[in-house]
């Protein structure tokens, strides 16, 4: 079939793609223009070279699907050209803009119309990341149809308000568009229904330890930082992979956020939404762009992946400093900016960060019938995490060995559906305390604001007075007492932070000063 228009100098053809920047997207236009002159195929436009590329595999594929070229000069544009166009998501969308210049798809049929995918040389679809955001863009932006390879229909209908096309290969999409096609527009209910984790890694599992797990229970509440230290074999990782099971539901915004970052790693396709808190755990010799982000093409790092989640670090010592030292900025304003010279990307690190330590390299100090390690030992592996870092851990607490008693008892532990519901009420106090700021837990309280919104009583405002006098505390390290304080108050249902909250708020600092020293 050739559907060339002959007899015109000059033909145009104007199709939308996406390119994404750090969660984000941003509209892009693809313009193809053929003119008659010395036949080449050239593409204009801040191109990386992967997307410069798409001129060699656009070529093929069309010929491979069977649209003969006529001898012509063909110029691509992708514009906004201050915008660097990285991937090969735009390859169906020159592919369209070609093929409505020389006449086989007519105008009419992409108005309102978003293409994304990458094409093989013979003319099949391949799935690419970020397909979410560019669907949000495709909502907010009024597109009435979107064709996306078909391994990611469902995440880009998961958006809703516009007709989803999965389509395998470049001639489908020429076909639908020229109203010959049988494809269906993709329609799937996506839910943010919990799937339940905690019938895998459940609390009830974990025999004794009540101490460790009050601990954790405050943290999920308040998604608090928190630090565990203890020999191995008590618990610490089992401990650890039970707590998103704690965590509250997911609502569909957060559902939708987390996807997105997801989506932009490439982690999504031919999924649901993500609607469980995610888990991380890094192994300690992850590199520094992985766990923050960054790398060749700027993408979003095990942090960012951990949003809304867990991030676990366990044997945290074992981690190489200069990369675990990059971490004290994203914990403190709860997201991470990667810098290139031609862009800035920002990604979201609002989860928590949960580590777990042994005090000395052999784990048993101070224990001194079981640890050999010399002091010098004990300083040069507790040195290991600076005091700065530290001081980003709201929470600090020992997980001691369980007893044998603990362990073979028959009474039944606390579910994490259980723990789960207090976990919720408190998160709904909060809620409703800071329906009008910017941020929705105590921890992301900033600085600024403790004042207003930690009312102390008499006794606990002596209590913090004389605590921040004896233990030298940083004025971080006292707000983090003080935000800790206020979700022990939000699971007691308090409006006010009382002495006894303070006093346990405390007690997460005592294996800090035990370990590191004042």
């Amino acid at each position: 079939m050739n559907l060339f228009r002959k007899g015109k100098d000059c033909m145009l053809g104007k199709v939308y793609s996406a390119a994404v920047l750090g969660i984000e997207a941003e509209l892009i236009t693809a313009e193809a223009d053929v003119k008659d002159g010395l036949p080449c195929f050239s593409m204009v436009g801040a191109l990386a070279c992967e997307t410069r590329e798409a001129r060699e595999r656009v070529r093929i594929a069309l010929e491979n699907s069977g649209y003969r070229l006529p001898v012509k000069r063909i110029t691509v544009n992708l514009s906004p050209a201050d915008i660097r166009k990285e991937g090969t998501a735009f390859d169906l969308s020159v592919a369209i803009a070609v093929l409505t210049a020389f006449g086989y798809i007519s105008e009419q049929s992409i108005e309102k119309s978003m293409f994304l995918g990458e094409l093989c040389l013979d003319g099949s679809v391949n799935p690419v990341p970020g397909v979410l955001p560019s669907a949000c863009l495709a909502k907010e932006e009024g597109f009435l149809q979107m064709f996306v390879p078909e391994e990611n229909a469902m995440e880009a209908s998961a958006v809703g308000g516009f007709f989803v096309y999965g389509v395998k290969s470049l001639r489908e999409v020429v076909e639908v568009l020229n109203g010959n096609g049988d494809i269906l527009p993709y329609h799937e209910e996506v839910t943010p229904e919990r799937e339940e984790v905690s019938k895998t890694y459940d609390f009830s599992e974990v025999q004794g330890q009540r101490m460790a797990k009050r601990a954790l229970e405050i943290a999920a509440a308040g998604r608090h930082n928190v630090l565990m230290i203890g020999p191995p074999g008590t618990g610490k990782t089992m401990l650890a992979k039970r707590i998103p099971g704690i965590l509250p539901t997911l609502n569909f915004e957060e559902s939708l956020e987390i996807s997105k970052i997801y989506s932009v790693a490439g982690r999504l396709a031919g999924k649901r939404l993500i609607t469980e808190p995610p888990f991380q755990a890094p192994h300690h010799t992850v590199t520094q762009s992985a766990l923050a982000g960054g790398g060749r093409r700027a993408m979003p790092g095990m942090i960012s992946l951990a949003h809304k989640g867990v991030l676990f670090l366990d044997e945290f010592p074992e981690f190489r400093r200069e990369t675990i030292e990059i971490l004290r900025q994203p914990l403190e304003e709860r997201k991470i900016t990667v810098a290139r010279f031609d862009a800035t990307y920002e990604y979201p690190a609002g989860g928590m960060l949960v580590a777990a330590m042994n005090p000395c390299g052999c784990g048993f100090y101070p224990d001194r019938s079981r640890c050999n390690c010399s002091v010098t030992q004990i300083k040069r592996y507790l040195g290991k995490i600076s005091r700065p870092l530290l001081e980003r851990f709201d929470m600090c607490m020992e997980v001691l060995p369980v007893s044998f008693r603990d362990l073979k008892k028959e009474t039944r532990e606390e579910s994490s559906a259980e723990i789960r519901k207090r976990v919720e009420a408190a998160r709904k106090r909060q809620e409703e305390r800071y329906k009008d700021t910017t941020f929705f837990c105590n921890s992301e309280v900033p600085g600024g604001e403790v004042k207003k919104y930690c009312v102390l009583s008499e006794e606990a405002r002596g209590r913090i007075e004389e605590a921040y006098e004896r233990l030298s505390l940083s004025a971080r390290s006292y707000h983090r007492i003080l935000k800790t304080a206020r979700t022990i108050a939000d699971l007691a249902g308090s409006e006010e932070i009382e002495e006894t909250h303070v006093a346990e708020a405390l007690m997460y600092r005592e294996p800090d000063r035990k370990y590191w020293g004042e």
